[in-house]
């Protein structure tokens, strides 16, 4: 009997002891050499190990020790502070094992997010050849997650950064890359760039799943999205793979280009892109700048005013805490092209955007001029802006692209005159006009601007239904 209690004793420890004989230290993907660091923060480190391990945790920047002990799940993290831009540096994570991180970079992060406009790169075809020549740049780092779905959360993804060069450049999103290239040269500080899009998406399914469910109209929006064979359409599913391994990462903010996957769901699309927002910044405990570009003009919408009533959701969306817009209604090389070529212009707008308002910069335009007023003068409609900058001035000629109405509601062509900040809209068959709008169709490129080159924004005064194209006397 004490032969066989000593023997049971033994295998009772050698099991035992397999938790950590066979549990290796891991990292995420997102916590690698080469990653860029949030400066002048509290991030975090985690990862995987045995349960009970002991984890140390060294830095080049200081000389703070930091310590874990594995969890009864088998994971460790730590707090570790970060100084002020600058690297690279050494990060030494020792337990039971070792890992050694080499070539880090302390800066700003930003996630990069949206459908196809924003993950499209050179190799589509965009006229950047010059750019990729000179994309040798070790301030700026790529992280470009490969397209994943998932029913439920996921702590990982299959990625790892990677230092600007011309190769990886050409891969990765245009926009996100001359938005950190500004950032970069601006603030003289090294950018991270993570990059998670999908062309195709709606918003749905970048956005968690319950809020979503929770929602009444959410949910019957969600619902009446077609399936595809080239995307998702189950709300959260690219979020859980793509977007919720990042929340423990942390992030200066985020910039986000969407919009097309939505416009036959409009009407819903401010309460879902908000909501997606706030649950973003729930799962990051960070309310970060997250700014976003308007949906280009594109024809190919057929003849139903679906694209307006998006960029108007877009539009209202601007009264989110902390969020910004950029109007590109002149970036647009082909209107018949939902994919405009112009993307270096839409990622310095959207630089300037956060230069200015998340970084303190002064000097450099990023608001485009926004519907503020009207007034009825006899036959005429004044239409006053917010945001107007220097002034207003029109390219070629007379404004265009503005329409009036009276209580018929039937919009005809409108002459319009700038006068100072305000803009004086008419049309001699229209004697008792109510209403203006302007840019309101699909594909309007109107030729207003401030004088710092920045496009006004679409409005309209009314509040009638516009399932019907506009019509033109």
């Amino acid at each position: 009997m004490k032969k066989r209690s000593y023997l049971f004793t033994i295998m009772f420890s050698l099991l035992a002891g397999l938790p950590t004989l066979f549990a290796q230290l891991r990292l995420p993907a997102i916590i690698g050499s080469h990653m860029v660091l949030q400066q002048n923060s509290d991030v975090k480190l985690w990862g995987w190990c045995a349960p009970s391990e002991k984890i140390k945790i060294n830095t080049t920047w200081d000389t703070t020790t930091y310590s874990a002990v594995g969890s009864g799940n088998a994971k460790w993290s730590v707090t570790v502070k970060t100084p002020a831009a600058g690297g690279p540096y050494k990060i030494s994570i020792q337990g039971n094992s070792s890992i050694e991180l080499d070539d880090v970079m302390v800066g700003e992060v930003w996630v990069c997010s949206g459908q196809s406009n924003m993950e499209m790169n050179v190799n589509w075809g965009l006229p950047y050849q010059d750019e990729v020549a000179h994309a040798n740049n070790k301030s700026i780092r790529f992280f470009h997650i490969p397209k994943a779905t998932a029913a439920y959360p996921q702590d990982d993804v299959a990625a790892k950064w990677v230092v600007c060069n011309p190769e990886d450049m050409k891969r990765f999103s245009a926009v996100g890359y001359f938005f950190g290239k500004k950032i970069q040269q601006e603030l003289n500080a090294p950018v991270g760039l993570i990059n998670a899009s999908w062309g195709g998406t709606p918003a749905e399914v970048w956005t968690p799943e319950e809020p979503v469910e929770k929602d009444p109209i959410l949910k019957q929006a969600a619902q009446l999205l077609n399936a595809s064979q080239w995307w998702p359409v189950q709300p959260g599913f690219s979020y859980n793979a793509m977007i919720h391994p990042l929340t423990s990462y942390t992030i200066a903010g985020s910039i986000w280009y969407q919009g097309e996957g939505n416009t036959g769901v409009a009407n819903s699309y401010q309460s879902l892109f908000t909501t997606m927002i706030g649950a973003w910044r729930k799962a990051w405990h960070k309310e970060f700048p997250f700014y976003y570009v308007q949906i280009a003009p594109f024809a190919g919408y057929g003849n139903m005013n679906v694209a307006p009533l998006l960029r108007e959701s877009q539009t209202k969306s601007r009264t989110y805490p902390n969020t910004g817009m950029v109007v590109v209604s002149d970036l647009v090389d082909n209107v018949n092209d939902i994919h405009p070529k112009m993307k270096k212009e839409v990622g310095l707008r959207l630089a300037n955007y956060a230069l200015v308002q998340t970084y303190g910069k002064s000097g450099l335009p990023y608001k485009s001029p926004v519907y503020q007023s009207m007034s009825v003068e006899k036959d005429k409609i004044r239409i006053s802006f917010d945001q107007v900058g220097s002034g207003l001035i029109s390219k070629g000629g007379a404004p265009t692209e503005f329409y009036i109405a009276g209580e018929d509601q039937q919009f005809v062509p409108a002459q319009a005159k700038i006068e100072g900040s305000s803009v004086v809209v008419w049309n001699k068959e229209v004697k008792k006009p109510v209403a203006v709008r302007f840019g309101f169709s699909n594909g309007a490129m109107p030729n207003l601007f401030t004088k710092d080159g920045l496009p006004v924004n679409l409005f309209r005064t009314d509040d009638w239904p516009v399932d019907t194209p506009v019509v033109k006397k």
